[in-house]
């Protein structure tokens, strides 16, 4: 593999569902709009949490050459399912497909729009994400997101963060992994990027899974190449650095 120096980084490639997308506000705020239509009481934030970590451990678990024959809006719909008896939640099939469909509906967070397009003029900016392509183009049209390519690993077959999905990225784009920045809000998919030979970008979201619960630890060896605090700092920060 070959190395090259911080000034031939050529393409930026995005984690979207928590870096670029407010999940946790959309989610919580559609529970508690569905609870209430229904006469339901409950703590919609921690139950969001619940139903967010359920479909994460849906989509990316399993064997390391696990490749699903579904994807992530198949696992809300069944989730939000598995999470409302769990809590002993009544909600009715329409109640449960709604939920589903709010997830096309999230905000991204407001750093985003702004940053992104001073990023996209100086490198190739893609998503590399375990969201669909529906449920990207849903959520950043609106928000006037604009994507060189959006990598969803439902195309690629195998999800992050399995090697696989980022070396496919790399090979559409053409480029020597190490020519490519990975950002993320999360260290483990940033670790797993950096594994493969990508470089490492982290982005704190510290709000992502609400107000009362703070983003997980990262592991003691998290060396991200850039920390900034969002999309401009990022864009600045590439600049000092002449990447």
């Amino acid at each position: 593999m070959a190395t090259h120096a911080a000034g031939d980084i050529k393409a930026l490639t995005f984690d979207t569902g928590g870096t670029i997308l407010d999940w946790h506000a959309g989610i919580s705020a559609k529970l508690a709009e569905v609870g209430a239509r229904r006469g339901i009481s409950a703590d919609w934030p921690a139950i969001t949490n619940a139903y967010r970590r359920k479909s994460l451990m849906q989509m990316t678990g399993g064997a390391p050459d696990f490749q699903p024959d579904f994807n992530i809006d198949d696992v809300h719909r069944e989730q939000i399912e598995h999470v409302a008896r769990e809590h002993g939640l009544v909600f009715t099939a329409a109640d449960f497909d709604e939920i589903r469909d709010a997830w096309h509906g999230l905000a991204c967070w407001p750093d985003v729009p702004g940053g992104l397009a001073r990023l996209r003029a100086r490198y190739t900016v893609a998503s590399l994400t375990i969201l669909s392509f529906k449920l990207i183009m849903d959520t950043c049209k609106p928000a006037g997101i604009v994507w060189d390519a959006v990598f969803s690993c439902e195309a690629i077959g195998f999800y992050k963060m399995r090697p696989q999905a980022y070396l496919q990225a790399a090979k559409w784009l053409q480029l020597d992994p190490s020519q490519i920045m990975m950002v993320a809000a999360h260290p483990v998919d940033l670790m797993s990027a950096q594994k493969v030979g990508f470089r490492a970008a982290m982005i704190r979201r510290p709000l992502e899974w609400g107000p009362s619960t703070p983003p997980p630890k990262a592991p003691d060896d998290f060396r991200p190449d850039i920390e900034v605090d969002d999309f401009n700092a990022l864009a600045d920060a590439l600049v000092q650095r002449g990447a």
